[in-house]
């Protein structure tokens, strides 16, 4: 298992965002070297958790709970088999692009550890999947994209930073804890989604679960309690 792209993007201005300045920071490409990767602070101050890298909406994306964000190299060929099309690393708008790892599988609360045994290495820990959106469907320029993309049920991985440190291109990826839950990134999403009464199930993730997601599912949960 192993990192083989750590990706940055830049903000520009586009047509299909609705982000107050017309920008967005989806766009991202590899880069070269170490990538310095810190907690960026709450969720609509804090924005991505990777130096030198743009979100640009902080209202829906960045913050602590979703710091980074991870898309296995295995779904981005699935998809170029399914689009007829070449698909590059960060072109989902992930920060890490890895080999070998099921990111849609992961558990929440699952934590990797990603960087050379004999150097600097980050920490971060599985809080939920990424919920597609306008900006994501004209950056893909796939008609339908969000509505193809939820059925598919393979979001990606976002990420909170619980050690600091540095990254870069070819590191290898160890989880070094999986949780006792069969709470995945894919059933989060789902019961985000497309399946609501999926909810409830959610909580046995606990707090490591993204905070919006484990809002909505005490709130369904209490809702349709006996």
């Amino acid at each position: 298992m192993k990192l083989l792209s750590v990706n940055l993007g830049r903000p520009r201005a586009v047509p299909y965002t609705d982000q107050p300045e017309g920008v967005t920071g989806i766009d991202k490409r590899p880069v070269d070297g170490p990538v310095r990767v810190a907690a960026p602070g709450a969720k609509g101050v804090g924005a991505s958790g990777l130096a030198g890298d743009a979100v640009c909406d902080t209202r829906h994306h960045g913050g602590d709970d979703q710091a980074v964000y991870a898309m296995a190299r295995e779904d981005l060929d699935d998809w170029e088999r399914e689009l007829g099309r070449t698909l590059a690393n960060g072109a989902f708008g992930e920060n890490l692009t890895t080999l070998g790892l099921d990111v849609s599988g992961a558990r929440i609360g699952e934590r990797w550890r990603i960087g050379s045994p004999l150097g600097p290495s980050v920490l971060l820990e599985v809080t939920s999947g990424r919920i597609p959106c306008r900006t994501f469907q004209g950056h893909l320029g796939e008609k339908g994209w969000v509505k193809r993309f939820t059925r598919k049920g393979a979001p990606g991985a976002y990420l909170r930073v619980l050690e600091p440190g540095e990254i870069r291109a070819g590191d290898p990826v160890e989880v070094v804890h999986r949780p006792d839950h069969d709470v995945t990134v894919a059933l989060q999403f789902r019961a985000m989604t497309t399946e609501r009464p999926l909810l409830p199930r959610l909580l046995a993730a606990g707090t490591a679960l993204h905070p919006e997601s484990l809002a909505a599912a005490r709130k369904y949960a209490h809702a349709y309690a006996d």
